[in-house]
C-alpha cells in the first residue's frame, strides 16, 4: 500500500497541504517517551504526513518542543500548526505566547496558528495580534478552534476576521453534529475543518460495525475511521500515535476505496445529525 497520493486540502491563501496529518496531543509529557514520539513524527514526514500540529498546551509546551526535535534539519518539508490558549489571547500576550512558541519548536515561523478555543478577550484584540504576527512573518496564517457555526460568524463581523484560514474541532463517526451546518458553512467559504480525535481516542475502533466493514477490506477500524473523514472535502484530518507502525498504518488509509453500500452501512452505524447540536469539545 501507501501507493495512492494523499489527498490535499487548500488553504484560503492558496497553500496546499496534505488531508492527513499528524496530532501531538498529550506528546511532550514524560521525557522516557520522547524518543519514541520524535521518531513516530519522522516517520510521518517520511510518509508525506507533513503537517503536524501542535498546541503550547500539549505537554505544557513539550509537545512543541517534541516537534522542534522532530524537523531538525527539515523545516522546509513541514506545515507546523500551534495554538495559544485563550487566556493568553491579548494583543500583547498573544505576540509573547507565538514567540515562546517559537523558541520551543526551534524555528522562526509557524505556518497556522490558531486560537485554542474562546475565552474573555475580544475576537477584535485576538485577530488584530494574528494580524500583526502575520505581518512580522512569524505566522504565515491563522485560524481558531473550536468554533461553532455562530462564533464563525461574529469572527467573521470584526475588521480583519475574514482572513481565517481554519477551523479545527471535535469530529470523527461518533461526533457528527458539525454536519448539520459547521461544516457546510465552512465548506461554501473555503475554510478547512482540521478534525481532531479523528477516532475517539480509540473508543470507536471496537464498535462491531466498524470491524466488520474494516475486515472486509482487510483494514482496520481505525484506517476505515480515517477514510470516512477523508472522503469530506476540505477535512484535514490529524490522528496522533507515537508508534511508527501506527503511523504506516494511518498512511495507508488513504488507499481504501470503500463502496456506496458501505458508507450507506457507516451511516446507519454511525447516524448523521438529524437537528443542530452544540459544538462537541474534548
Amino acid at each position: 500500500m501507501q501507493d495512492d497520493p494523499i489527498p490535499s486540502v487548500k488553504f484560503p491563501n492558496g497553500t496546499e497541504v496534505p488531508a492527513l496529518g499528524q496530532g501531538t496531543w498529550a506528546m511532550g509529557e514524560d521525557a522516557g517517551d520522547a524518543r519514541m514520539e520524535i521518531e513516530s513524527l519522522k516517520a510521518g514526514i517520511d510518509l508525506g504526513m507533513t503537517l503536524i500540529d501542535t498546541a503550547e498546551m500539549y505537554g505544557d509546551g513539550g509537545a512543541e518542543e517534541i516537534v522542534g526535535q522532530a524537523i531538525r534539519g527539515r523545516r522546509d518539508e513541514v506545515f507546523i500548526v500551534s495554538k495559544v490558549y485563550p487566556w493568553n489571547a491579548s494583543l500583547r500576550d498573544t505576540i509573547e505566547a507565538c514567540e515562546h512558541s517559537l523558541e520551543r519548536l526551534g524555528t522562526d515561523r509557524i505556518d497556522l496558528y490558531l486560537l485554542h478555543w474562546r475565552g474573555n478577550y475580544p475576537l477584535a484584540e485576538t485577530v488584530a495580534a494574528f494580524e500583526m504576527l502575520k505581518s512580522s512573518g512569524k505566522i504565515g496564517a491563522w485560524g481558531v478552534s473550536n468554533f461553532d457555526t455562530d462564533d464563525m460568524e461574529e469572527l467573521l463581523s470584526v475588521p480583519d476576521g475574514a482572513n481565517v484560514a481554519a477551523n479545527q474541532v471535535l469530529y470523527n463517526l461518533s461526533r457528527r453534529g458539525i454536519e448539520y451546518d459547521l461544516l457546510p458553512w465552512c465548506q461554501s467559504r473555503g475554510i478547512p475543518i482540521m478534525a481532531y480525535s479523528p477516532i475517539e481516542q480509540g473508543h470507536i475502533i471496537h464498535h462491531p460495525e466498524l470491524i466488520r466493514i474494516a475486515k472486509a477490506y482487510q483494514a482496520t477500524p481505525a484506517q476505515l475511521a480515517l477514510a470516512f473523514l477523508l472522503e469530506r472535502d476540505g477535512v484535514i484530518v490529524i490522528p496522533k500515535t507515537s508508534n511508527a507502525e501506527r503511523v504506516a498504518e494511518n498512511r495507508d488509509c488513504v488507499s481504501l476505496d470503500i463502496t456506496d453500500d458501505d458508507w450507506q452501512a457507516l451511516d446507519a452505524a454511525f447516524p448523521p445529525p438529524a437537528k443542530k447540536k452544540p459544538l462537541e469539545m474534548l
